[in-house]
C-alpha cells in the first residue's frame, strides 16, 4: 500500500513470515531488491541485506516466529529502506547490551546488533521480558545519512491472503500542523483499496482547513467509489480536533488515561449525514492512535512500559502486532503531541 505522509511518499511493500531459518535468505533477497529497485550503489545494497539477515535470523532464532516488513521512504533527501521485525518471543533483557560490538548469538551472522545500528541511518526498539520484540531500522542510499524518525508514522497490512491493502492513510503539514487522515475501503481487496486511494488523494488536494472541511472534501470526492470508513484528525497545540464517520477509532492515549474520540454512524462516499468536528485535550507527550476495524478497540499504551517514548514506528508495529485480526485488512496511524515533524513521516 502506498501512502502519502508530509514529505515523503511510503510504501508497505511486502510482509513476510518468519518462522524458519531460511526466512532470513528470503528477507534479504527482498530488501536487497527493494534498495536496487531505488538505485542503491551495490555497497549499500549489500550491507542492506547484511542487517536485513542479521534481524531476520536473529528473530527466528530468539523468538521462534515472527514478521518482518519492508518499507520504502520515497523522502525529499532520498529513498529510504526500511525493515521492521515483530515477534511474541522471550524478548530482551537489556538491549542496550545486546547492540554492544561483539554481541551475537550463534546460529546469525555473527556481525551482532551492534554493526546493524552503525549499518542503519536510524534505529528503534522496544522489548520487555515475556512480551516479545520490535526492532526498526531505516537505511539511507548514503551511509551515515541522517533519517530522522517522523512524529507521525502509519503502517497498513492486507487481510490474509490478499496482496492488496484496502486501508490507506495520509499526513499532511499546514502552518507546522499536522493532519492525519486513515481511510478503510469497504471490504477488502483492490476496489476497497481504489476508494481508499481517492480519499488520500482528496484529502492531499484540498485546502488547509479543519477536519470536518477536509473530511466533507474526502466525502464528495468518494461518491463513484465504494465507500469507505475515514477520520481526520489536527493535532493543534494543546488539542486534537476530530471528525469521523465510520468504524475509524481514533484516541489520545498519555500511557495513563486513554480517551476515545467520537466517529459517526454512516459511509464517506454515500451516506454520511453527520460530519462534526469535536475537540479533545492533546497532553504534550501523548500520542494520537487512529486505527481501521482491523485493530480491535481494546488497545492501550498502559501495559506497555516505555512504549510512549519510542517512535511511532515502533509503537504502531506494536500495536499492530497485538491488536491486528487477520480476518479484515488492519491500519494503524500514531502520531505524537508535542513534536514537529522531524524528518520524512513514516
Amino acid at each position: 500500500m502506498v501512502a502519502v505522509t508530509a514529505d515523503a511518499t511510503v510504501e508497505d511493500v511486502a510482509w513476510l513470515v518468519a518462522d524458519h531459518v531460511s526466512a532470513a535468505g528470503a528477507a534479504r533477497r527482498a530488501a536487497c531488491a527493494l534498495a536496487e529497485r531505488v538505485g542503491m550503489r551495490a555497497d549499500r545494497v549489500g550491507e542492506i541485506g547484511l542487517a536485513v539477515t542479521e534481524l531476520t535470523a536473529n528473530l527466528v532464532k530468539h523468538a521462534g516466529s515472527g514478521a518482518v516488513l519492508l518499507r520504502l521512504r520515497h523522502a525529499a533527501a532520498g529513498p529510504v529502506v526500511e525493515v521492521v521485525t515483530v515477534d511474541h518471543g522471550p524478548g530482551i533483557e537489556d538491549v542496550e547490551a545486546a547492540v554492544v560490538d561483539g554481541t551475537s548469538s550463534a546460529g546469525t551472522l555473527g556481525i551482532g546488533l551492534g554493526a546493524v545500528v552503525r549499518i542503519a541511518s536510524t534505529w528503534d526498539w522496544w522489548s520487555r521480558p515475556g512480551a516479545g520484540t520490535v526492532l526498526a531500522a531505516g537505511f539511507a542510499a548514503e551511509p551515515g545519512t541522517p533519517a530522522p524518525a517522523s512524529s507521525a508514522v502509519g503502517i497498513t497490512r492486507p487481510m490474509t491472503g490478499q496482496d492488496v491493502c484496502g486501508d490507506a492513510y495520509a499526513i499532511r503539514e499546514d502552518g507546522g500542523v499536522l493532519t492525519l487522515l486513515l481511510a478503510d475501503g469497504l471490504g477488502h481487496g483492490p476496489l476497497a483499496a481504489v476508494a481508499s486511494a481517492e480519499a488520500v488523494r482528496a484529502f492531499r488536494a484540498a485546502p488547509a482547513g479543519g477536519p470536518a472541511d477536509l473530511l466533507r472534501a474526502v466525502h464528495r470526492a468518494l461518491s463513484g467509489t465504494r465507500g469507505a470508513a475515514a477520520a481526520v484528525a489536527r493535532l493543534d497545540g494543546a488539542e486534537v480536533r476530530y471528525a469521523g464517520v465510520g468504524n475509524i477509532a481514533g484516541v489520545v492515549d498519555d500511557g495513563v488515561t486513554r480517551r476515545a474520540m467520537i466517529s459517526h454512524p454512516g459511509i464517506v462516499g454515500a451516506q454520511a449525514r453527520t460530519i462534526r468536528e469535536t475537540s479533545y485535550p492533546l497532553p504534550r507527550g501523548a500520542v494520537v492512535v487512529l486505527h481501521s476495524d482491523g485493530l480491535t478497540e481494546r488497545q492501550s499504551l498502559a501495559p506497555y512500559p516505555g512504549l510512549l517514548a519510542r517512535t511511532p514506528l515502533v509503537t504502531a508495529a506494536v500495536l499492530l502486532r497485538d491488536f491486528g485480526v487477520r480476518r479484515d485488512d488492519a491500519s494503524v496511524l500514531v502520531a505524537r503531541a508535542g513534536d514537529g515533524t522531524s524528518g520524512a513521516a513514516g
